[in-house]
């Protein structure tokens, strides 16, 4: 599922099911937490998440047939996802995703979850949870706060419509836009040049001290966790949250029946 490759001190990790566009299954999960061990265990500088892609999809997301439906948390905090996308951000050495196609649901996080992102012009993003009913997890809705601020968030997650590179160049959620032929050549001249002639001590400890002042000021108190995880347990033991399931892996539109007075 994953194609892992070095080359003068860079690590590429390629997603290489296209045929399922690339669902973070878990299995899809497990090997890209590997690869980035890999990586890191192998000196590189930097990692690079890369993805073949089908009917332009990057990655279509998390895998819906996956989702647990006897009333768990489908975003709890060791199910395979949560992990990667911790995995990533805690990686000591940058990562950068190389997007060439549409990006959905999980993989957008996944994507944010990178230090860097450059894409080409024909690449979309989209976050996805309120179309299939799912609760987003507090953890990844601050970090698409802290990425894209609080109006920009809001509307990607309650819409759920993709945006396109030129928004997303602009509002901050990636560093670069290029043709979709030149995107390998402004990967390397931008970013992996540069990185390869820094300090990866410097770097390192940098990119530790990103990780660790982004959560600095996000201390809530026990009562608003506890409410939190209350807001979600009530939509993924819900009617509405087996629908959508049931309606995507059934290829028909949703009939969602809940209330936003049922959270009361």
């Amino acid at each position: 599922m994953v194609n892992t490759e070095i080359k003068n001190r860079i690590c590429y990790v390629e997603m290489q099911n296209a045929d399922h566009f690339n669902c973070l299954s878990d299995q899809m999960c497990n090997a890209l937490m590997d690869a980035f061990s890999y990586g890191y265990a192998n000196e590189c500088v930097g990692i690079v998440l890369k993805a073949q892609t089908k009917r332009g999809v990057w990655s279509a997301g998390h895998d819906i047939h996956e989702l647990p439906q006897d009333g768990s948390d489908p975003l709890e905090f060791h199910v395979p996802m949560e992990r990667l996308l911790r995995k990533v951000q805690d990686t000591p050495i940058p990562a950068i995703a190389c997007v060439s196609g549409t990006v959905w649901g999980g993989a957008c996080d996944l994507c944010l979850s990178c230090d860097m992102i450059v894409s080409s012009k024909n690449a979309t993003f989209a976050i996805t949870p309120a179309k299939i009913g799912i609760p987003y997890n507090a953890s990844g809705i601050l970090h698409f706060i802290n990425q894209l601020g609080m109006n920009k968030a809001r509307e990607m997650f309650f819409l759920g419509t993709p945006i396109t590179a030129e928004d997303a160049l602009n509002v901050g959620l990636i560093n670069r836009v290029a043709e979709l032929d030149e995107l390998d050549n402004v990967l390397e001249e931008h970013f992996l040049n540069p990185l390869r002639r820094n300090s990866i001590l410097s770097v390192s400890a940098i990119k530790r001290q990103f990780r660790i002042l982004s959560r600095a000021s996000t201390v809530i108190s026990a009562e608003n966790f506890e409410r939190i995880n209350a807001y979600r347990a009530r939509v993924y033991q819900s009617e509405d949250y087996l629908e959508g399931i049931r309606s995507f892996l059934e290829k028909r539109p949703p009939q969602y029946k809940g209330k936003a007075s049922d959270l009361d």
